[in-house]
């Protein structure tokens, strides 16, 4: 199985590439375009993304999750899913540059939005199943608590990582059945909207004053829901 994935227009070392993997028998899933390559294979994740540039093997991978970020405000529609990749113990991944986020209760570096790559989600789902097992987890019709935010970059925004770390420990807290901890959390929560760092280039401030709005009125609710 050969399923080619990329936007860009390939070159001839990827038709070599096809054409050799193909030759024979190939499993691998590729994406060998720059500026990102990303293949799925048996030995694990080939990537150029996110500050990675290398196979990371699935022994590193505690898990790969496929979600659906929440849609920016304003925004008319929803963005393609986002994969993210939960290192294992030891493993560098957790090192690599690149944006963090949170989905299925888990904690991670986010290397990739679909709006990427030609196949289709559906695609990218069976072949992570395929290759990655029970490390996969398909979250994209999680609808329990908020999905990971997908905010617009722009000049003089709120500071990226200051962010992602706040939302993080926001949706960590809101996985746990902690009343303590969630009371916690959102009372950081409430200190930190508007008052965030600023970067010159930022996550849009208007959309990540709406969702922390969203995540601490998520915060105050009991474990059944209630206010």
């Amino acid at each position: 199985m050969f399923l080619l994935l990329g936007t860009a227009s390939p070159g001839v070392g990827t038709w070599i590439l096809a054409g050799a993997a193909l030759l024979v028998g190939g499993t691998a899933v590729a994406a060998a375009f720059r500026p990102f390559r990303f293949r799925i294979t048996a030995d694990g994740l080939d990537l150029r993304v996110a500050g990675l540039d290398r196979l990371v093997p699935w022994s590193e991978i505690e898990a790969v999750v496929l979600f659906q970020p929440t849609p920016g405000a304003g925004a008319s529609t929803s963005p393609l899913p986002s994969l993210m990749l939960v290192p294992a113990a030891g493993s560098t991944i957790g090192t690599a540059s690149g944006r963090r986020g949170s989905a299925a209760g888990l904690r991670g570096l986010i290397v990739l939005d679909l709006a990427d790559v030609r196949q289709s989600p559906d695609e990218t789902a069976a072949a992570l199943a395929r290759f990655g097992g029970d490390r996969f987890t398909d979250a994209r019709q999680d609808e329990e608590g908020l999905a990971s935010p997908c905010f617009d970059i722009a000049l003089r925004g709120y500071e990226k990582r200051q962010v992602d770390d706040l939302i993080g420990r926001g949706e960590e807290a809101l996985a746990t059945d902690l009343p303590t901890r969630r009371s916690a959390v959102r009372a950081e929560v409430e200190a930190a909207r508007g008052d965030l760092p600023i970067a010159l280039r930022g996550y849009d401030m208007t959309q990540v004053d709406a969702y922390l709005k969203r995540l601490s009125a998520e915060l105050g609710k009991d474990s059944t829901g209630s206010d």
